[in-house]
């Protein structure tokens, strides 16, 4: 349906009402014009009322009044609601990871296949315009190696983001899913990985990409005091191409790219398949950190 020739906004309910969904998540669903955001269903129903929206008491209730679903949640959560999503027909709209562990995010892939519906994750680094002039540039130069680094102090103190479960997996699980995403798509596919460290403290990452490029990354959320953003550099026979800092708000395309999927019934590059690709490479570097 259209109005004055303008696609109608895709009805979008949210699972979540944490600080990242009230940061993000409602007001990118809320303010249009690609999508409207339908309703909220959270285990906290006092924090899903701050949102501004209508407030679900059973999930089931959310899916019925919206064509697709937003997830805000732990890991663990999206990979059991999305099934449920999935089932019911909805497109569904997935935070990074796709799920806690390597089964669970096979089984919500599955589900997504199964039912035909529309999927696409939230990485949000891709949906940036430098991330993709820097991709472009890393497509002109030949490249043969690079490496990034993903430095925070999300795990000490109070941080907001601070989560049981990424207190618990840290930075592989958290932070990892943008960083070998986006190393992936500079240098090309990743085919091996090898892992040393800490994901609670430091986690290093050698990866190998079809080709013959290769790659390091570093990955830490226990550093004190202010570290850098974070970076990607990448090196070619034909120049070299550095990303530092993206747009302030790439959620405004993302949101745009998602009602499009929806519309269209196709696929969208960064959907669920890809997120298990990178859940099986974060599982493969996370089996051999264990003791």
């Amino acid at each position: 349906m259209s109005r004055g020739g303008l696609m109608e906004p895709v009805a979008v309910g949210l699972v979540g009402a944490g600080p990242w969904a009230e940061r993000a998540h409602a007001p990118m669903l809320s303010r249009g014009p690609h999508t409207r955001l339908a309703g909220v269903w959270a285990r906290r129903p006092e924090a899903a009322a701050r949102l501004g929206a209508p407030v679900f008491e059973r999930v089931e209730e959310l899916f019925d009044a919206c064509e697709a679903v937003a997830f805000c949640v732990p890991p663990a959560v999206q990979a059991e609601l999305g099934v449920r999503a999935a089932r019911a027909g909805k497109a569904l709209l997935l935070e990074k990871p796709l799920a806690d562990t390597l089964d669970g995010a096979r089984r919500l892939a599955e589900a997504v296949a199964e039912a035909g519906v529309a999927s696409q994750m939230v990485l949000s680094l891709r949906y940036a315009a430098r991330t993709r002039d820097f991709l472009a540039r890393c497509r002109e130069i030949q490249p043969f190696g690079g490496h990034a680094a993903n430095i925070s102090g999300v795990l000490l103190g109070d941080h907001p983001y601070g989560t049981p479960w990424r207190l618990e997996k840290g930075a592989l699980l958290d932070v990892g899913p943008h960083v070998i995403d986006l190393l992936d798509a500079a240098l090309g596919r990743v085919t091996a990985v090898r892992a040393h460290g800490d994901p609670l403290r430091w986690t290093g990452l050698l990866l190998e990409h079809e080709g013959g490029a290769v790659s390091e990354a570093s990955l830490c959320m226990a550093a004190v005091g202010d570290p850098p953003p974070a970076t990607f550099a990448v090196y070619g026979r034909a120049g070299s191409a550095v990303l530092e800092r993206y747009d302030d708000d790439p959620l405004v395309t993302l949101v745009a790219e998602f009602a499009e999927t929806v519309r269209n019934g196709g696929r969208h590059p960064l959907d669920a398949a890809h997120g298990l690709r990178l859940q099986e490479i974060i599982a493969e570097a996370e089996s051999q950190l264990t003791p």
